[in-house]
């Protein structure tokens, strides 16, 4: 473990997020957490280190398979796409819901991260297109109204990260919102 940690290993981003999944799980569709070890390492990261899976919350883990499962980069070994199963659409919007409404707790993540956060989920949600953050937050930008809380989320990841908070708390009520019309199957939503 003292290998992959930032302290040995220097990270020149962030950090770094280190998951390992027993193949078993990362062959099967879960909804489930299903990780061995969990370990966030940085410099601009808190230090996590987890190996039991009822600790966390499980949504991040179901979303990053996904994301594995279509886009996944093989630094080693067989492709991503032949280890990670791919996660239907019906168990990805639930845990998509779950992580919008994991950032409602004010002080558990950076309100920017928040809204970019809301922007993917609700981007999948319409288009079952997975993207960085960043990039869901340029595409939001011509989906609103007003576009003004977006545009200081992606102004504030090179800076503090606070936004007006009841504008944040609304924007993520009406992106769960969404996320809950997209997993009764309708096609299309109303804007957050």
């Amino acid at each position: 473990m003292a290998a992959l940690r930032h302290e040995t290993l220097p990270c020149p981003a962030r950090g770094i997020e280190f998951v390992l999944y027993p193949e078993r799980v990362a062959r099967r569709p879960t909804g489930q957490a299903g990780f061995e070890l969990d370990l966030n390492s940085g410099a601009r990261m808190s230090f996590h280190l987890s190996f039991d899976p009822s600790e966390v919350p499980r949504h991040w883990y179901v979303i990053d398979r996904a994301i594995l499962s279509e886009q996944g980069k093989c630094l080693a070994g067989p492709p991503a796409q032949q280890l990670f199963a791919p996660i239907p659409r019906e168990t990805i919007l639930p845990a998509l819901a779950e992580a919008v409404r994991w950032h409602e707790e004010p002080g558990l993540a950076r309100d920017d991260d928040a809204v970019l956060n809301a922007c993917r989920a609700w981007r999948y949600a319409l288009q079952s297109i997975w993207c960085a953050k960043q990039e869901a937050g340029t595409w939001a930008v011509a989906q609103v109204d007003d576009p003004s809380l977006v545009i200081s989320a992606l102004a504030a990841r090179t800076g503090d990260g606070r936004l007006p908070r009841p504008e944040v708390e609304s924007f993520l009520r009406r992106t769960v919102q969404c996320l809950e019309k997209a997993s009764q199957a309708t096609p299309l939503m109303a804007r957050p």
